[in-house]
């Protein structure tokens, strides 16, 4: 059974959500702070909690507090229905439909969906299911084990009172009693009745909501947590717990009890084995990370109430730094990792049949975390559909913005009240109507994906500007249509906008795992120590770090210098004419200067253009647009040095 849409109306911050798309795996509910997306949340894990005590809406509490008296005396006074809170549409599966089937027959249900609609008042809930009485008479009649005659009689019933008497009139058998059993039950209420309450409701799954309250404390009395059990009123905490005692296939009522310290010790390591390995598998952040466990006789020294009794005691060893810590002194990211580990494994343990509603998972995690969480998510909560809100752009996955729904309450950044329509919550699938702050969480994913898929990939070539990596190109597609070799497509060529952000650039792609970096950059004088310590400090290997100069024979060079000089003066006259004083020709610079750029600088400097600026891009453009008419014209002392350069490049390709 899929839950596939849900409304919220009348509640907390909400007027009216408008309908919200539930994905058949993962939906992710995104918003800025206050925009209400844990009220839309609570709201639907209230419909069917997991928790049964949670199973209410209180009117004094939830419905919007600025005209809940008035909500209150329109009800009572029969002038308005009471509030529908939620409204839940259910799409039942193969498995759903033969359990009504098996009863009932294949022709019973109009429909394949059904609606669960949540009002105030401690589980106040109606259903919406239309069921065919006269298709069901039929295959109840149908049944082989009955006499010709009465499968005529029954066959001929045009009401549940007729198909009553018909079964009364006959010698009872075991296929009758049970027969009669059925329609007793049907005609209690009604059949969508009997159908929704014992054959589909049972089956629909259950709502686990899981926040950072949840999160474990890492210890507990033990004597104290069977009497909450028993009693069942357990903490918020406790349930991860116990899902992790579970977890650690241990038995807090026999720890209790046992009698055999080897025995509870190779318990305990076993325990904290099994829980390493589950551990790790999702934990980058930390691979030298080993789970503890520790039981117990309570001392008079230990924390508040639990100074009697036997007490559990989880601890985390770190194998780098040989120090134990408590697990409620680990960071706050891991510790609410951890407890959604262990209260959803035990879930999945006793094969439960639940929706995960996850409020700002991972809110404290590092953001390489956040995507260790949501790989989990892909990996282990497959089973299962998952909800979870988030405003971090790490929690949001690039590939999959179908999967992503707005939150937004205009009101809260309105100087006036709005009215009801426009007022409160909403949830949105249409990015065109989300303000710019709902927006920014997605803007934040996109940004980040489109900077490792546009510029970033496994072989990334750090060059300075827009400008190499047009005039690379360029030249590479022509000495290909040549024959001759050019910079292989494995290679993204990375503009990073200077000098200067080369080493940050260099740090945070070489960072990353897999990630093969090397770089071709120009070099003057000023820039020899910085291209150096990219090598010396091990960002990089001495071949990986190439400028142009290794290819001119110069001591300084730029990208333009791979061109003859005079070539690279007809680029500059051919973008500049117009704004140049005068044609510059070879003669007019100063050969002394070695770069071209800076003897065009130079020359500028005593003969300013009539309008504009010189830049490097420009002409680089004019190259790639002119480049059938230009190509000819490059030298092949040209050619030699930009081929020279891609075969080094190649070579240090990762396959």
């Amino acid at each position: 059974m899929k839950l596939k849409q849900y409304r919220v109306r009348e509640f907390r911050s909400i007027w009216d959500t408008g309908p919200i798309e539930v994905d058949d795996q993962t939906t992710c509910l995104v918003g800025k702070n206050e925009a209400g997306k844990t009220t839309v949340l609570t709201a639907l894990y209230r419909t069917n909690p997991i928790r049964k005590g949670d199973a209410v809406f209180d009117e004094t509490y939830d419905y919007p507090k600025r005209e809940v008296e008035d909500y209150r005396f329109a009800v009572e006074n029969g002038e308005r229905e009471e509030a529908a809170v939620v409204e839940c549409t259910y799409e039942l599966e193969k498995a759903d439909l033969l359990a009504v089937e098996d009863v009932f027959g294949p022709d019973v249900l109009s429909s394949n969906t059904f609606k669960y609609t949540t009002y105030y008042g401690d589980g106040n809930g109606k259903y919406t299911l239309t069921c065919d009485n006269a298709a069901a008479r039929k295959h109840l009649a149908s049944n082989p084990a009955l006499s010709d005659d009465l499968r005529a009689a029954l066959g001929a019933a045009a009401t549940w009172q007729d198909f009553a008497v018909a079964l009364d009139g006959v010698e009872a058998t075991d296929a009758i009693n049970a027969a009669k059993k059925l329609v007793a039950k049907v005609r209690e209420k009604e059949l969508s009745h009997y159908v929704f309450n014992t054959l589909i409701w049972p089956r629909a799954p259950k709502f686990l909501y899981f926040d950072e309250y949840y999160q474990m404390e890492g210890q507990a009395n033990l004597n104290a947590l069977i009497t909450r059990e028993e009693n069942d009123k357990l903490l918020d905490s406790d349930y991860p717990l116990i899902g992790l005692i579970n977890l650690a296939r241990l038995d807090h009522r026999k720890l209790v009890a046992t009698n055999n310290t080897v025995e509870l010790k190779n318990k305990l390591q076993g325990a904290g084995n099994h829980l390493t390995q589950r551990i790790v598998k999702y934990w980058s952040q930390n691979r030298h990370i080993q789970m503890r466990f520790d039981v117990r006789d309570a001392k008079a020294g230990d924390p508040e109430g639990m100074q009697q009794g036997v007490n559990v005691w989880g601890e985390v060893y770190d194998s780098v730094h040989w120090a134990t810590t408590p697990l409620s002194n680990r960071s706050r990211g891991f510790v609410w990792f951890f407890s959604f580990l262990a209260w959803y494994e035990d879930v999945k343990r006793q094969g439960q049949n639940v929706i995960l509603l996850l409020d700002e998972p991972g809110l404290s995690l590092h953001g390489r975390a956040q995507a260790d969480l949501l790989r989990y998510f892909d990996a282990e909560l497959s089973g299962h559909q998952l909800l979870y809100t988030t405003h971090s752009p790490f929690m949001i996955d690039p590939t999959k913005f179908e999967r992503v729904r707005i939150v937004q309450d205009l009101g809260i950044d309105a100087p006036e009240a709005l009215p009801k329509e426009e007022d409160g919550t909403k949830v949105l699938a249409n990015v065109f109507d989300a303000t710019d702050d709902s927006l920014f969480p997605l803007q934040g994913a996109l940004g980040y994906e489109i900077q490792q898929t546009l510029f970033i990939g496994p072989n990334s070539l750090i060059v300075e500007g827009v400008a190499d990596m047009l005039y690379l190109r360029a030249v590479s597609g022509e000495l290909e249509r040549e024959g001759r070799t050019g910079l292989s497509e494995d290679w993204i060529v990375t503009p990073v906008g200077g000098s200067g952000k080369v080493p940050t650039f260099v740090a945070m792609l070489g960072s990353q795992r897999g990630m093969n970096v090397a770089t071709l950059l120009d070099i003057q004088n000023s820039d020899k120590q910085l291209i150096e310590d990219l090598y010396k400090k091990n960002l990089l290997t001495k071949k990986q770090v190439s400028t142009y100069a290794d290819f001119t024979g110069t001591a300084e060079a730029d990208v333009e210098d791979m061109f003859d000089r005079s070539f690279y003066l007809e680029l500059v006259n051919g973008e500049y004419g117009k704004q140049l004083a005068s044609k510059i020709t070879l003669a007019k610079l100063n050969q002394n200067v070695p770069r071209t750029l800076r003897a065009i600088d130079a020359w500028l400097a005593d003969n300013p253009m009539k309008s504009g600026s010189f830049g490097h891009y420009r002409p680089a453009r004019y190259f790639t647009e002119q480049l059938a008419t230009l190509w000819p014209k490059v030298s092949d002392e040209t050619k030699d040095r930009f081929e020279a350069a891609f075969k080094h490049l190649n070579g240090l390709l990762r396959k």
